[in-house]
This record gives C-alpha cells, structure tokens and sequence, in this order.
C-alpha cells in the first residue's frame, strides 16, 4: 500500500558459552518465557526459534542456540554444531559476555569460531547489574582488543535494562522484506516440546549437579478434554535419566522429589495452556542415552545435517 512504511524482517542468533543468560535474554526480548532457564550449564539444548513483531519496525526471528563448548559426548557434539551452524545463517550475531577483563578457553573458543564468520556480530556484555561501571568499561576495552565488533552494548537481561537500546541495534542490521510469521506467532516450538521443556527445568532446579545433565524428557500423551467447570489437559511425561542410582534421585524419599518437580512443572504448564492440568510423571533409565545416536534422535536431540 501507498504511504505504508516498509518493514524490516530477519534472523538473529545468540550466542555464547553456557549460562551466561542467552536465555533469559531471549525471554526479556519477547516479552516472556519461551526458554528454560537455570544456572546449571547446557540447559539449551535445541534451536529454538522465537519471534519479536513489532507493527512498526518489523520482525525479528531469533534464534537461541546451545551454548558453545568443547563436547564431551554426541550430545555435546550435536549442541555445539547446532551452535556454529547458525552463525552464518542469520542477518545479525549476539555474543554475550559476563563482564570481567578475563577471557576464558569457552570465550577463546567462540573467538576461533568467529574467525570465519562474515555475519555482523554485536557484543552483548551481560550482568551490568552485578559489578560497578569502571568494571564493565574494562571488559568492553579487553574484548573490542580481540574481535573488530560491529556494535557494544552493556546490560543485565535480568533487570531489562538497556534491552532496548539493543533491540534497536537489531533492527538496524535487518533487511528489509515482508515478515517471516504471522504477528501473533511467538515461537515455531510445538506445544509438547515446550511442556517437555518446562518439566525438564524443574528437574534441573531441583535436582544435584551430575543428574540433570543426564535427563530428558518425554511427552507420552498430552490430551484435552472437558471437566465440569473448565477444559483439564491430561499429561503423561517420563524423565529419562542414564543409571539406576539417578533414577532414585529423582524419585526422592518416598517420591518426595519426583513430587515436587511434578508440581512445580504442572504450575507453570497451567500458566502457560491457561486451563487446569492433570500431569502424571515417570522415571525411566536408558543407560549412555548421550552416546547414542538412536535414543538422540528418538529424544529430539538429531542433526539436521547428518
């Protein structure tokens, strides 16, 4: 039409090593939660995909990656070439950083990997909220010494502040072109990967250090039926763990845990389908379930490229 402004649209990846808060970021971008998020490392374990719209300006696809590190395991070989894949596939790159001056083997790693990548790259210093302003000068002189980036900024994704500077930023490197999505579409997600996804974070929350990397979840059944009052999603989800030591983890004292990863799961679920859910979880032990490509591709977890 005559007069209308022309939209933006395009594709950007975040990328960096594991919990430095691309997820969370990825969540404060869109408005709300999409990515699981917990402090334990590896917890993105899939592409996915979400979508900022904006009627002005146009759309952002982005593209929240596993983090980038050296793989122990075919899982961790599948999370990391999923990583670098998309870094030349999208119109714009998010590198987030804590703000320190020390560069690690993870960040030296992804500076290697940035080597051979032509796409622009926007260095996104994380966590500004938890050192002082001196602090995250410093970093941003010790990293812009190493890569030459296309733009810099300072924020704390938890706190949301200067998200906005950078989404601006991000529009800036799209081109123009029609929209990828329809406008109310926030993620290509399916509903019973995301359920799966939620259940898997509680676990992670609540769980020791060596059991969750281990952990993955399955949707048995997910259906809807009417209650008497209001519609009641019937759920039935097995947390697939590696040993039988973990699976007693899991399940706790007298199911004590598998309880309260349970309820905690089905309060967000409910949130999220808005309706009331009847969820019922199992655990089950595949033994180096990580080791074999079988059960990864039965679990989601299967290279597009291979």
């Amino acid at each position: 039409m005559q007069g209308q402004k022309e939209l933006k649209s395009g594709f950007v990846t975040i990328i960096g090593r594991p919990n430095v808060g691309k997820s969370t970021l990825m969540n404060r971008l869109i408005g709300q939660k999409i990515a699981i998020t917990s402090k334990k490392p590896q917890t993105t374990r899939n592409r996915i995909q979400t979508v900022y719209t904006d009627e002005q300006r146009g759309q952002v696809v982005f593209v929240d990656t596993p983090g980038i590190h050296k793989a122990k395991n075919k899982l961790g070989e599948y999370m990391v070439n999923v990583a670098e894949r998309t870094l030349n596939e999208v119109d714009a790159v998010l590198w987030l950083v804590e703000p320190t001056t020390f560069i690690g083997a993870g960040e030296r790693h992804i500076l290697e990997k940035l080597g051979n990548v032509k796409t622009p790259v926007i260095l996104v210093v994380n966590k500004t909220d938890t050192v002082k302003r001196e602090e995250v000068f410093e970093a941003i002189d010790t990293y812009r010494k190493e890569y030459d980036f296309a733009e810099v900024v300072p924020l704390s994704a938890l706190r949301g502040k200067n998200t906005d500077v950078l989404m601006d930023l991000i529009f800036q490197y799209l081109p123009y072109g029609p929209m990828f999505y329809e406008e109310d579409m926030v993620t290509d997600q399916p509903q019973r990967q995301i359920v799966a996804e939620v259940i898997r974070e509680k676990a992670l929350h609540a769980l020791n250090e060596e059991v969750p990397h281990g952990i993955a979840v399955t949707i048995e059944k997910m259906k809807e039926r009417r209650g008497k009052k209001q519609k009641i999603t019937d759920i039935e989800a097995t947390i697939v763990c590696e040993r039988d030591s973990h699976k007693g983890i899991i399940i706790g004292k007298g199911g004590g845990m598998l309880k309260k990863i349970g309820s905690n799961a089905r309060f967000e679920i409910e949130r999220m389908l808005e309706c009331q859910v009847n969820l019922k979880l199992w655990v089950k032990v595949k033994k180096d379930w990580r080791d074999s490509d079988f059960l990864l591709k039965n679990f989601g977890y299967q290279d597009e490229t291979k």
